[in-house]
């Protein structure tokens, strides 16, 4: 009896394994062989990993730091704090910064416009830290505000230490966190103004020229890639994120620690195909489009149509199922008055059964309530 026991615990370990380690490597593919020290390719629309090399390892990324820069720096363009022709006052310590660079004067006005397209298509690193002192006061709280961003996006293997990437013993990330922060940058249409441009100038307040070009090859020479940052130091290795759109799908691609530049491109690109070939996105809940028109009680208008508060996909290998159930609770009516961004339901979104998300479901504009004219002509028009 004792013996039988332990054969079904057995058994019951070796099935539980079998099936953890079948669940762990849905993604897995051997076929791609990268030398790289890490990697990682994300779905930009479900933030789905689609494959993942040691993503979480904590190693130097150089200049990809400079990709939380500029989600700040747009975030400031969005919040309406620069403009433009926002003038950025340069420093001596800003126009001392080594390695890639655009070579500002210091004391002297630049156009924000033209400091974050140097960030964007040249990595420059006097550029970078202008912004940051301008936004921030100094370059030291300006990184405050960057570890914070962060934490506050999950960036839980990240810690900065200044605002360009330049070599420093406590400054880390991963593949994996820069892919978050590459996503959240992709989103800003005017991240895209600069990201596709492969060369461009900037004309110095003295008239003299600097020639900038595209960091990112792959801008150039692969099919769909639209932004990026590279990175590179002898502590870093050579490293890459880059995003890239086919039809409806988008995809984000990191290499870090790779042995030589060339090696970087051409292991973005392989992890970019892959993707492309066999995965596909599909869309559960498009926020754009109504779910439901419903009827109003007592407002001025009879009907009006609800919408997710937000967009949610799936990424699934071409030809499988997603196996993802989606499950509206919507009152049969509304009653007036409602204001835009009221929550009336909800989507429930399950997966063998268990809920794996829920989504309000919102108004996009208001409903005024029947005032007592409304009513008086609504009876009279029916007589």
């Amino acid at each position: 009896m004792k013996r039988f026991v332990i054969f079904c615990m057995l058994i019951c370990i070796l099935t539980t394994t079998f099936c953890a380690s079948m669940q762990m490597s849905v993604y897995a593919d051997n076929a791609i062989d990268l030398t790289s020290k890490s990697s990682c390719l994300v779905d930009f629309a479900s933030g789905q990993i689609l494959y993942e090399k040691n993503s979480t390892e904590h190693l130097p990324v150089a200049s990809m730091v400079k990709m939380m820069t500029i989600l700040l720096t747009l975030e400031e363009f969005e919040n309406g704090n620069l403009t433009d022709e926002t003038k950025i006052t340069t420093s001596e310590n800003a126009s001392s910064m080594g390695g890639s660079q655009v070579f500002i004067d210091p004391y002297v006005d630049y156009s924000a416009k033209d400091m974050l397209k140097s960030v964007i298509i040249a990595s420059a690193n006097d550029a970078s830290v202008a912004l940051a002192e301008h936004i921030s006061g100094s370059e030291e709280s300006f990184v405050v505000k960057m570890n914070e961003k962060a934490k506050a996006l999950g960036m839980n293997d990240t810690n900065y230490v200044n605002c360009t990437g330049l070599p420093a013993p406590e400054q880390y990330s991963c593949a994996k966190d820069c892919a978050i922060v590459l996503k959240e940058v992709s989103k800003f249409d005017k991240y895209h103004e600069f990201s596709t441009t492969w060369m461009d100038e900037l004309i110095h307040p003295s008239g003299r020229k600097t020639e900038l070009v595209n960091t990112n090859r792959l801008v150039k020479y692969y099919d769909g890639c639209d932004g990026g940052k590279t990175g590179s130091t002898n502590e870093a290795g050579c490293c890459l994120s880059a995003t890239a759109k086919r039809n409806n799908m988008r995809l984000i691609s990191v290499i870090v620690g790779a042995k030589n530049s060339q090696t970087r491109f051409n292991e973005c690109s392989k992890l970019f195909n892959y993707g492309f070939a066999n995965f596909e996105n599909r869309v559960l809940l498009d926020s754009t489009k109504a779910i439901k028109s419903l009827p109003v009680n007592k407002g001025k208008c009879d009907n009006i149509d609800i919408f997710a508060k937000e967009d949610f996909s799936v990424t699934t290998k071409k030809g499988q199922n997603a196996n993802i159930e989606v499950l509206y609770d919507i009152p049969e009516k509304i009653s007036a008055p409602a204001r835009q961004g009221d929550v009336i339901g909800k989507a429930i979104l399950s997966k063998d059964g268990n809920v794996i998300k829920e989504i309000d479901l919102i108004l996009n504009e208001s409903i005024e309530g029947l005032s007592v004219k409304d009513c008086f002509d609504r009876i009279a028009n029916k007589w």
